[in-house]
């Protein structure tokens, strides 16, 4: 039933991403606001790396710290997205096996792949609700045996 599915049935075409020089406090409000934990980064439209929440909080500053919130504020506002993003990207292509493209993600635990075509530029993401959004429309198509 899933072999002959393809990444680009099911990814999410309209990607939300951002520049490498945002600022990482933009970034982590923009992933806030729209309720997301993966965010591309794009040159243009070439991916040139990732971000998660988990790589928010590990550049988080710590509570074990000496400066004031007014300094630990200013410093966020400084740090870029390109000073904590990941570069080497495992990414999915839009003709790719869905089933392929799950025991990567499940493989690696990733959470979501971008989804690039042959100029490496971003045209999608696949995510773990994609994923779930799949399963629940198949499983909606196929009627019970009675």
């Amino acid at each position: 039933m899933f072999n002959d599915l393809k990444v680009q049935d099911w990814m999410t075409p309209s990607v939300v991403s951002v520049s490498s020089d945002t600022s990482v406090a933009v970034a982590q409000q923009k992933m806030h606001d729209l309720n997301i934990r993966h965010l591309p980064v794009v040159d243009g439209r070439k991916l040139v790396g990732i971000i998660s929440l988990g790589d928010l909080r590990e550049a988080s500053p710590s509570d074990a710290t000496a400066l004031s919130i007014w300094e630990l504020n200013y410093l966020w506002e400084q740090l870029t997205v390109e000073k904590i993003m990941t570069r080497s990207v495992v990414v999915a292509r839009p003709d790719d096996s869905i089933v392929e493209t799950l025991r990567v993600m499940l493989e690696h635990r990733f959470g979501a792949l971008p989804v690039v075509d042959v100029h490496d530029q971003l045209v999608g993401i696949i995510t773990e609700v994609d994923i779930f959004r799949m399963v629940i429309g198949l499983s909606e198509r196929v009627s019970p045996a009675v």
